[in-house]
């Protein structure tokens, strides 16, 4: 009874400061020792449960946090009538394209203002996206069943498609995630999806999505070249020393991020809470494989004096970045979102993370810690409000 109530101790100790300004707090076991220097509202970790939707949880919880920031209060926004929205512009999009596009359940943080200047917004407590009976996320089928209709019609030898295949896809997203509802009540007044987001007064314009690549030019936007990227919106492109600038400077004054990155990383641990880069492959150790869903009783088992106290790591350079990509050790794999800056016991920097992974397989709350060489190694885009960027960077990108 002692050491669960010792154990429980110090999670509560790690989750306190998840919520607490200028807190001191270890990670369970080990000698890691964090002081927050920034850190910014945000809405309870939500579960993405079994499916590719990281980017829908991630951009909307950025979006939730501009709210509280903008003074609108908190909202909990609806991750899957996003999810349903953006699923039947894939859907169109894949078979415009002959089937030669993606069509899956992952996405962009992107997809957040495409679904909110075309279809407006609900609350979640409107449209919880679980109408095929499930009480948890689990998109297996049908992300199955929605390749393959689609896949139907984009082989069929009929040259000439009728529009009813779009009826149908949509029919079958609905029957999956439900129907949007016309109208619907929130906190005592009437709205539509689109008053609903008129009320929320979020002008997508001002968010925008930054990266740090030399295969295009600098101070341009580009596509992304990753197949979550459906939509093909672009990214501005900035060195990397620029990049990591942004992301310290939108913290420090006030804003949050959305945080597209690769976790295939030996020294990232949801479990322990922490992303790190190890200088040498000997302070880690990986046994088992991780899944692109993350599942607590499938996933790698990571180990390693790296995870119990603070070690040095790799010094990310651009060209290391790059080569990274280029040979697609670093993938799209998952979106977060960056709510705040600690550092630990010798003053290097990382930056609190809160994940879409929920509570229960994570000793700090669902939130891990990040270090900037991981941010700069494994980075594939953030979205940040554009008046969060330096002003001299924001003049070089002509925003």
């Amino acid at each position: 009874m002692k050491k669960w109530f010792t154990a429980l101790l110090l999670i509560w100790l790690c989750v306190l400061t998840t919520f607490a300004q200028d807190s001191l707090t270890n990670i369970t076991g080990s000698s890691y020792r964090f002081s927050v220097v920034k850190q910014w509202d945000a809405l309870p970790i939500q579960s993405q449960d079994r499916s590719l939707t990281c980017w829908s949880f991630s951009a909307l919880s950025l979006f939730e946090s501009e709210l509280i920031r903008k003074g609108k209060g908190k909202h909990k926004l609806s991750e899957m009538f996003v999810v349903r929205n953006a699923y039947i512009g894939k859907g169109d999009m894949y078979v415009r394209m002959g089937g030669q596009h993606s069509l899956a359940g992952g996405g962009a943080f992107h997809d957040i203002p495409w679904v909110l200047n075309r279809h407006g917004m609900v609350p979640h407590e409107v449209y919880e996206g679980l109408h095929y009976g499930m009480k948890t996320h689990n998109h297996t089928e049908m992300d199955r069943v929605l390749k393959a209709m689609a896949d139907a019609v984009t082989d069929s030898p009929q040259k000439t498609l009728t529009p009813a295949w779009r009826r149908a896809f949509t029919k079958v997203v609905d029957e999956y995630l439900g129907p949007v509802p016309e109208s619907f009540s929130y906190m005592g007044k009437t709205y539509t999806p689109r008053t609903f987001a008129s009320f929320l007064d979020l002008n997508t314009a001002d968010y925008i999505s930054l990266t740090s690549f030399t295969h295009h030019p600098f101070y341009q936007p580009f596509v992304i070249e990753v197949p979550d990227n459906w939509a093909m919106a672009q990214s501005y492109n900035l060195p990397l020393n620029e990049f990591t600038e942004v992301m310290e400077h939108a913290i420090l004054n006030g804003y949050t991020f959305a945080w597209g990155a690769d976790i295939s990383e030996k020294g990232f641990d949801h479990k322990k809470g922490l992303a790190i880069v190890p200088a040498h492959d000997s302070m880690v150790k990986v046994t088992g494989q991780d899944g692109r869903v993350f599942d607590a009783s499938h996933s790698a088992q990571r180990a390693g004096i790296a995870f119990y106290q603070p070690m040095p790591e790799l010094t990310i350079t651009q060209d290391l970045r790059q080569q990274a990509f280029d040979a697609q050790e670093t993938t799209d794999d998952h979106g977060m979102h960056v709510t705040g800056l600690v550092t630990d016991q010798n003053g290097k920097k990382y930056y609190l993370v809160k994940n879409s992974w929920g509570t229960q397989y994570n000793e700090c709350g669902g939130y891990l810690y990040a270090s900037t060489a991981y941010m700069q190694y494994k980075t594939i885009n953030i979205m940040v409000h554009k008046e969060a960027l330096p002003k001299a960077i924001k003049k070089k990108l002509q925003l």
